[in-house]
Formats: structure tokens, sequence, C-alpha cells
């Protein structure tokens, strides 16, 4: 029977703090994990020994965060419920040697990361943010949350057929910001952001530098029920996943499944790393519980065999000026509540059996939900999803939040669907139906 929801606009205003917390996928992890650890959580050290203690857990790599809650009476074979996401968002990362310029200009040489809507970065105030890696083995993150830099347009002027042709833009020439005026300086970046950092000069031998807009989300519309803002993808689903993971693990907590936060890096750029969905944390970390708690291989695979994943991506609502880029028959709108995203080529993981688990959490937490397809004639993208699943042999359902100007620097929701996402991914975590 649905319930009555438990998240409500306040956690989209939330939503909105997160992604102003979240510069980088460093930050990003590192904002849901401070958010976790005032929740009872505590963090764990892959160079340790872990215990089979109940209560809340996690582990921070990088980009990527790891947390789960043992329940009292979690036994070694006890399944998970499992939110997966990414951190990271496509973007402008800056190169191994910055400093250059030409005519007068001082420039900042940067790398296009991941698939962003080019013309979305231009003539817009950037400012500076990632990790630092430290002589002395340590790291530090950094932010510079103000405008620094920016990639100027062509004025019409100097090309007359912009309006009539199309933007076109190079990725190498087009999209180096200027950051200054004069001749440029070997070594001054990273020099002026050991200054922001409160470093020592030489202090930095490894950097892990992106740009990101400075413009504040905001609500919009003549009601307010939009948001507006960047990073969206896909950290509107690391703070749902948070935020669902924080409302299921009250202490004490018993719960018929150990539900798991799994937020990866580099999901952008085909999950290929260390922290990313095809690397070998989550297993490391799922396995390394079951073990904890006193169990052996036969434990993690029926452990294994119990457990759904929800993977949880934005996903496009129909674009009303482009209403024929969308299937005609499957057109989630803004405010429908969550999407559940089906490919029958697998490039989302979503099949019947998913398709009813995720339909039992959305009811069990009073949400409407709605479906996704791509159009036949465009290529579908994908998620973490099937990666996860064909990894670890795991039930995976492929969900999110639908959206418009997915990979713009500032995208755009209605203001409603990160709660009833974050309702429906609690209910999902604490497992009440049978499946």
């Amino acid at each position: 029977m649905p319930t009555t929801p438990r998240f409500d606009r306040g956690h989209s205003d939330d939503l909105m703090s997160f992604l102003t917390a979240g510069p980088s996928p460093y930050h990003a992890a590192a904002a849901a994990a401070e958010r976790l650890e005032k929740a009872g959580f505590r963090q764990l050290s892959e160079t340790d020994r872990w215990d089979d203690t109940t209560g809340g857990h996690y582990v921070l790599r990088g980009g990527a965060l790891m947390a789960w809650y043992v329940p009292p009476g979690a036994r070694a074979h006890t399944p998970y419920r499992i939110v997966g996401a990414h951190t990271d968002s496509p973007n402008l990362r800056v190169k191994p040697r910055p400093d250059f310029g030409a005519h007068g200009w001082r420039q900042i040489a940067m790398e296009v990361y991941g698939g962003p809507l080019l013309n979305s970065w231009l003539d817009r105030d950037l400012g500076l943010a990632g990790r630092l890696s430290l002589r002395d083995g340590s790291t530090r993150l950094v932010t510079v949350d103000r405008p620094l830099m920016r990639v100027p347009q062509l004025a019409v002027h100097l090309d007359r057929s912009v309006s009539s042709d199309g933007l076109k833009l190079d990725k190498q020439r087009h999209l180096q910001p200027l950051w200054g005026l004069g001749e440029p300086h070997e070594g001054e970046l990273i020099r002026f952001v050991e200054d922001a950092a409160g470093l020592d000069a030489g202090s930095v031998t490894g950097w892990d530098l992106m740009a990101h807009p400075v413009e504040p989300p905001t609500r919009l519309g003549r009601d307010r029920e939009l948001i507006a803002g960047p990073r969206m993808d896909n950290l509107i689903s690391v703070h749902a996943g948070t935020a669902a993971l924080r409302a299921v693990a009250a202490p004490g907590a018993e719960l018929p499944y150990i539900p798991v936060l799994a937020a990866f890096d580099h999901e952008e750029t085909g999950s290929q790393s260390d922290t990313g969905a095809e690397g070998p944390l989550l297993g490391t970390v799922l396995e390394r519980s079951v073990y904890a708690r006193g169990g052996g291989y036969e434990d993690r695979a029926r452990s294994f065999a119990g457990t759904v994943c929800l993977s949880s991506d934005t996903g496009h609502a129909v674009h009303p000026n482009y209403p024929e880029r969308h299937d005609p028959t499957h057109h989630p709108v803004a405010g429908g509540g969550p999407i559940l995203k089906v490919n029958v080529n697998n490039r989302y993981a979503t099949d019947g059996g998913g398709r009813a688990v995720f339909v039992a959490a959305c009811e069990r937490a009073g949400v409407p939900y709605q479906s996704f397809v791509s159009h036949n004639s465009m290529p579908c993208g994908t998620t973490i999803g099937p990666i996860t699943a064909a990894r670890h042999g795991i039930t995976t359902v492929d969900i999110g939040v639908p959206i418009v100007s997915m990979h713009s620097a500032r995208e755009l929701c209605s203001a409603d669907d990160p709660h009833m996402l974050a309702g429906a991914l609690a209910a999902f975590l604490e497992g009440t139906d049978a499946s």
C-alpha cells in the first residue's frame, strides 16, 4: 500500500547545496561521506582488517564512495540491496602543462572530459576544483569557487554564418579558457592553486583539476517548480542515494537486506578505472563484508544471488522543442516521478523481474513512476547498470530522474522528481517485499 512520502521539496533544496559542494567527483564523494558520518557511519581503511561490527560503514577512494549498513542479525549470506550512481560529470580538465597563451592573453590548457555540450561552456564564468597530490604522499581537495576563467565565443561579426550554419567547435583550438593578460609563465597555475589551498610553494607534484561553472543552482519557473544547476547528471542520484541510505540505516534498524550506496567515478568515460564500475572496488567491498561476518565463498555466492542493484542515473524528459527525437509511445515528463529505463539490446540492464522490484518500491513509497525507451532510429546511451550486472552477476535495474539539457554545463529538472527518487530508493533499500 502507498505510504506517506518520507521526502519532500526540502530534499530538493538540500540537493542544490549538494550540487554546490560537489564541483569535482572528489568533492562529491567527500560531501556524501560527510553526511553519512553525521548519521553515524564510520570510515574503514582498505589496508586494515575489517570486523563484523553492525552499523554503518564506508570506504572512500578518490572520487568513489562505497557505503553500507549492516543490520543486527545480518548473516554471512545476507543479500545486498544496492543503489548505484556516479560522481563524475562531463567537463574541461587541466592538462599536465597548463600554462600557455598568445596575443597578450594568458590561458590554461584544458582537455575535454566525457561528452559535454561544448557550446554550454562558452562565455560562462568558471572556477577550478579538484584533487592535489602532495610531495609527502598525501592528497588535498581544493576549490576556487569564483570567476577565474572564461572560454570566449567568437563574435558574430567574425563568423557571419554561425546563425545559419550552426556553431562548430574544435576541441583543441576553441575550448582553452582565458585567465589573464600578459605572457604566460610555466608553473604559475599550480602555484596559484597552492596558494588557494594554503600550501607551500612546490608542495604539489600531481593534480586532477577541472573547471566548473560558478553560477549557483537555482529555482526556476513561475511557481519555482524547476531546478537549474550543474552536474545533475549524476549528483541527483548520489544525493538521493545518500539520503535514502541515511533514512533506512537508523541505529538498530532490522532489515532483511544489507543496504548499499555505490557511487563510482569515471562513468562518463566508460567506467574503466580502479574507482569505476568496471573496476573491482564494489565486488571487493561486498566480498570483504561477507568474509568479515565469518562467511566463505559459498556465503558470498548465496549473497550475490539474492542481491539487487538499482543503477540510478538521469534520463531524458521529453524536450518540447524536439519531440520527434523521443519514442512516440514513451514520453517521460518532468515532475512525473522517476523513470524505469529499458533497452532490449542491454544498453540498460532492466528486465521484467527487475521492473517488478522497482514498481514495488515505488508503490510502497507512494510515488509515481514512468518508463523510458530510446527512439528506435537513435543510438541508446548506457550506464553502470549493464557493467554491474555482468561483472558481479547480480540483478540490476536501470532507473533515474528525467531531465533536459543533459551534459550541459547547466541542466534542468522538476523540483519534485529528486525527492520522489529518494523515496523510491529508500523503499527499495528497506527491502520489505518478498523478492
